[in-house]
C-alpha cells in the first residue's frame, strides 16, 4: 500500500531528511520517498498505518500535512 502526503513547510534537503527519518521510524512504514521541492512524501507501507499516525510523525518535525491520498 502506498500513501501520498502533501506537506507544507519543508524548505531544504535538511527538512526533507528529517521528514523521511520521522516517517520511516513509524511502525508499518517500509520506506518514505520525500521531496521538499514537490512538498510531498510517497510512503510505502508493509502494514496498515492510520493517517493520524503519519500526520503526527510529520507535525512533530514542525511541518504541516495538507492531505493524504
Amino acid at each position: 500500500m502506498v500513501k501520498i502526503l502533501r506537506i507544507e513547510g519543508m524548505m531544504c534537503q535538511h527538512c526533507q531528511m528529517h521528514t523521511k527519518k520521522a516517517l520511516e521510524a513509524v511502525e508499518g512504514v517500509a520506506s518514505a520517498d520525500v521531496s521538499y521541492e514537490d512538498g510531498s512524501a510517497k510512503v510505502t507501507l508493509n502494514s496498515n498505518v492510520a493517517d493520524e499516525v503519519l500526520i503526527k510523525a510529520v507535525t512533530n518535525e514542525g511541518y504541516k500535512v495538507i492531505n493524504i491520498k
